[in-house]
């Protein structure tokens, strides 16, 4: 039970680093720090005084970033390798009791993969927004952006499971917006 609800937050936190790539790393670090979740014995620094001053400083320069103009589309044109490089490592420092080439492969498909998918459809977010707004709508999307990921973050932590069920939940309203929009340019 404990491998299945280490996935879960593995998943949970890689769906955050879709939305924002720093902050789910710094919720990782903080609830380390406070012995809120044990992770992988290789992966104790991220529970470290120095990684949570690191990780809440590059967090809040990202979320702040976003808000620029410019900048925004910048950080999303670089965030898809970052995030998929991030989905991986959160879910391989979460993920006890396996083997590790169970655990590269799940962190790698399950990890990067829910990050990329998540972080391309925010980034095709900020285009449209971008386009059709002038701009003018992108701290909105920033902000909900934002949101999202905090909320991710904190069901992954506290109630895993469920984080596991949003994320699904957020997957299949991606594919379903995915769809409807390649029919609709048919």
């Amino acid at each position: 039970m404990e491998t299945i609800i280490s996935i879960c937050l593995g998943i949970g936190l890689a769906a955050s680093v879709g939305f924002r790539v720093f902050l789910p790393l710094f919720a990782l670090s903080l609830a380390s720090y406070f012995n809120v979740w044990q992770l992988n014995d290789s992966w104790l620094w991220i529970g470290s005084l120095t990684a949570i001053i690191t990780l809440g400083i590059a967090t809040l320069v990202e979320i702040l970033a976003y808000y620029i103009p410019v900048v925004d589309n910048f950080l999303d044109a670089i965030a898809v390798p970052l995030a998929i490089i991030a989905g991986t490592l959160v879910m391989v420092s979460t993920m006890s009791d396996l083997n590790p080439i169970t655990t590269w492969a799940l962190a790698i498909i399950a990890g990067g993969g829910t990050a990329a998918t998540i972080k391309s459809a925010t980034g095709a977010s900020r285009i449209t927004s971008t386009v059709s707004t002038a701009g003018f709508g992108n701290p909105i999307v920033s902000t909900i952006e934002t949101s999202a990921s905090m909320l991710m973050s904190v069901f992954a932590i506290f109630l895993p499971i469920i984080a596991f069920v949003l994320v699904i939940c957020v997957l299949f309203a991606i594919f379903k917006l995915y769809k409807k929009i390649t029919h609709s340019k048919r």
